[in-house]
């Protein structure tokens, strides 16, 4: 009883201990929070993103549109709508084409079509409607429909300081600023009674009036520096301006807008419900969510010790038999002389990156022996058969205990490798191995 305690105290032992290293380690929030760390910095990552895109977003977007009656902005017109106003000049504003052509009767309008909004049948009802109509920035179609001859001619360099034409405001302005467009007039449009003001040499004017087909005076300013809050009161603009504008007591202040458009089919943005894309984004974000939330839901991964050996014998014994199986000679020698050459590498003191060649002539130094006969052995000889590989191999083990045999006695002794792939006994198979030993190579 005595002698059996302390044993199976020590089997209680290892049993607690082998099972107490099976168990896993219960997950906690902070290992929960570890291994989730690289999916919780992406979203904190996409959301600040998100949110500089918002900032930049709203911070860059124009408080009102170009040329606006109400746009404080430099790009807006609330200036001169402003001193126009003071000066007794009726403003109205309108957003559309029906409503610029009712308040168009005896007054003065300015068209500033930025996106083109208007074809040419609108463009010709506007300019019948009014008495005057300036437009700032006409573009091509514009030019076509209002005013065919006239062609954009790009922008003037530096100022224009000569207004060079009879026209009442642009003798009032005298000079224009920096930045005014160009406008050309060829000899047709000259014919028909359309004059330039304030040339830029021979390329072009940078204001140009005309009659209309109906009558009316056309005036078209290729620039939107003579009305800008920011450039109005550059030089001569802003009388230019009020001269343009402030001709009669009414003035309609027309900017196209999406009422304007051709229609064309509705797009799928506009046949849904407002709540539609909220909702959508935020199914997209609860599916991320959830991926995150149960794409990492594994257990700790549990550790278990597998004392399985396989010894190098029965290895190189494996490979040997496939070798044999496949008929691969040729192959089971490459194996044999690159091990070869490696310990001969060693033997000799060469760097392991060391050629072919020149192994060959140090163990042709080394050994006296002919240089073709070693290259043979090393390279060239290929096994017609079994008795020729293990001839080869022996042949191979000799010429390396002969260089360990020349080098001194410090490398004398046995052939060692790192595999017994490159062992004669193993070429041989188990018949000629030691006879103490079975066919895996172990002693009973």
């Amino acid at each position: 009883m005595s002698l059996d305690a302390p044993a199976d105290t020590t089997a209680e032992a290892e049993s607690t201990a082998s099972a107490s290293a099976a168990l896993a380690d219960t997950p906690t929030v902070r290992g929960a929070l570890r291994r989730a760390r690289t999916w919780i910095v992406l979203g904190a990552v996409l959301l600040v993103g998100a949110l500089v895109v918002l900032i930049v977003q709203g911070g860059l977007r124009a408080p009102g549109p170009t040329l606006g009656a109400d746009n404080a902005a430099p790009s807006g017109a609330r200036a001169l709508v402003q001193v126009l106003r003071a000066q007794g000049v009726e403003v109205t504003v309108a957003n559309h084409l029906e409503a610029a052509i009712d308040a168009a009767d005896g007054a003065t309008v300015l068209l500033f079509d930025e996106h083109g909004l208007l074809d040419r049948a609108s463009l010709r009802r506007l300019a019948g409607a009014a008495d005057g109509l300036v437009v700032a920035l006409p573009r091509f179609a514009a030019l076509e429909a209002l005013a065919p001859g006239v062609r954009l001619a790009g922008t003037a360099v530096g100022e224009l300081d000569d207004p060079a034409c009879e026209v009442r405001p642009a003798e009032r302005a005298g000079e224009l600023g920096h930045g005014q467009g160009l406008l050309t007039i060829d000899d047709v449009a000259e014919g028909d009674g359309w004059t330039g003001c304030f040339p830029d040499g021979d390329f072009g004017y940078a204001l140009v009036i005309g009659p209309s087909d109906a009558g009316a005076e056309l005036s078209l300013v290729p620039s939107t520096a003579v009305f800008a809050n920011d450039t109005v009161d550059e030089r001569g603009n802003a009388a230019l301006a009020l001269g343009l504008l402030g001709e009669r007591e009414r003035l309609v202040w027309y900017l196209p807008g999406p009422a304007d458009a051709e229609p064309a089919g509705a797009t799928a943005g506009e046949l849904t419900p407002g709540w539609v894309s909220p909702v959508l984004v935020l199914l997209l974000v609860v599916g991320l969510a959830a991926a995150i939330w149960r794409g990492r839901r594994f257990g700790p991964l549990v550790i278990e010790d597998l004392p399985v050996e396989v010894p190098a014998g029965e290895t190189a014994e494996g490979r040997a038999r496939l070798y044999a199986r496949g008929v691969s000679r040729l192959h089971a020698l490459d194996q044999l002389r690159i091990g070869s050459v490696g310990r001969l590498t060693a033997l000799l003191r060469l760097p392991r990156s060391a050629p072919l060649p020149e192994v060959i002539a140090a163990t042709t130094a080394a050994t006296g022996r002919d240089p073709l006969e070693v290259e043979s052995l090393l390279v060239g000889a290929v096994p017609a058969g079994d008795r020729e590989l293990v001839e080869l191999a022996d042949r191979l083990a000799a010429l390396e205990q002969r260089v360990r045999d020349a080098l001194g006695p410090q490398t004398s002794g046995p052939v060692t490798s790192g595999t017994e792939a490159s062992d004669p006994a193993s070429v041989r198979g188990p018949a000629t191995s030691d006879p103490t030993t079975d066919h895996r190579g172990r002693r009973p």
